[in-house]
């Protein structure tokens, strides 16, 4: 009788699991459809008024205001321009998109909405294609893509020598990457729709751009000199490391520099301040000039990089590049290791 009671209550627990899943997903898919519509709109909108830049930021304003007014949360200027590129980068067959019914029109869209604008901070066409297809494939939450994207999965999957291995390394999850059904209901994006209240680690890839980097500065020429790696101070009781250190001789400064694999965050800016001030007060030497800070970020957000840097002149961010194999070929091999993985499945 207990057995039978406990087989029960599992089967209802998965029962109902399941079934939030798919209302979530369900919700997903008609949001997603909604917001394409919405960018579609809003070009159609623009295209019939004034052919000026000036012209189609005042719509969305306007647009903005007035859905906000009515529905309170999600229609914000940055939401509708993400709305618009939406529509204009992911184009889809013209059977579904002249189709009327939303339900129709969702089934083109197998992510989430939450994915999508993860997708278009990806500038690059095939390495957004790349997370797409994997994000559909190994079934990635949108906390996986995040940290793909801002760990250039595609540039490690790119450089690895076995992709087959590297692609089903790209699977697994990490504790943090698991979502419960009630976590899955409670993503943002959703929230502001239903207008409620409320083979290469990562590791392994940090050493290895540090060590190019290292190499990159000493081979631009005799101006800069390396002082440091791994360059350890200790304010307090903690201990705390720069990633490298060099000297300008020109500029007669120290280069302070740390390297981040994901964007660029306010609290970056502060560690390198944080940096700075202490490099200028214990490492600087009388006449040299005070220390510069350089952050290098896989990615960096124009608009968080304005306020984050906002009054420090001697910290920089800039976005550093892998150089990958020809993208024809790389293309090909990513397909074939991919092909792999799933006739073994």
């Amino acid at each position: 009788m207990i057995n039978g009671y406990e087989n029960t209550l599992a089967d209802l627990i998965e029962l109902l699991e399941s079934s939030r899943r798919a209302a979530a997903r369900s919700v997903n898919a008609i949001m997603t459809a909604t917001y394409w519509q919405l960018g579609r709109r809003i070009v159609e909108l623009e295209q019939g008024g004034e052919k000026r830049a000036e012209y189609g930021a005042a719509v969305i304003k306007r647009l903005s205001g007035d859905l906000t007014a009515r529905f309170t949360k999600g229609f914000s200027e940055r939401n509708l321009e993400l709305m618009r590129r939406f529509y204009l980068e992911w184009q889809i067959s013209q059977t579904l998109s002249a189709e009327s019914n939303l339900s129709t029109l969702a089934q083109g869209f197998p992510l989430p909405w939450s994915h999508y604008v993860r997708l278009l901070s990806v500038h690059d066409l095939k390495a957004r294609e790349f997370y797409e297809t994997e994000a559909l494939r190994a079934g990635w939450s949108e906390r996986q893509l995040k940290r793909q994207i801002e760990s250039k999965f595609y540039e490690r999957v790119a450089l690895s020598k076995n992709k087959t291995a590297s692609l089903k390394k790209g699977e697994e999850k990490q504790v943090e990457d698991i979502l419960t059904p009630e976590q899955e209901l409670k993503d943002s994006f959703v929230l502001e729709f239903l207008g409620l209240k409320d083979e290469y680690s990562e590791s392994d890839l940090e050493q290895a751009l540090i060590d190019k980097l290292e190499y990159f500065l000493l081979e631009l020429g005799s101006e800069f000199a390396f002082v440091a790696r791994q360059k350890r101070l200790r304010v307090g009781d903690e201990w705390y490391r720069v990633d490298l250190l060099f000297f300008h001789r020109l500029l007669r400064c120290l280069i302070v520099i740390d390297l981040k694999l994901g964007k660029l965050t306010p609290a970056d800016t502060g560690q390198m301040n944080f940096y700075v001030n202490y490099a200028k007060e214990h490492w600087t030497y009388p006449g040299e000039n005070p220390p510069v800070g350089l952050i290098l970020c896989s990615q960096k957000d124009e608009a968080v990089a304005h306020y984050a840097l906002e009054n420090l002149p001697n910290i920089l961010a800039r976005e550093y590049q892998l150089k990958l194999p020809d993208e024809e070929k790389l293309a090909a091999q990513i397909e074939e290791a991919r092909k792999s993985i799933e006739d073994k499945m």
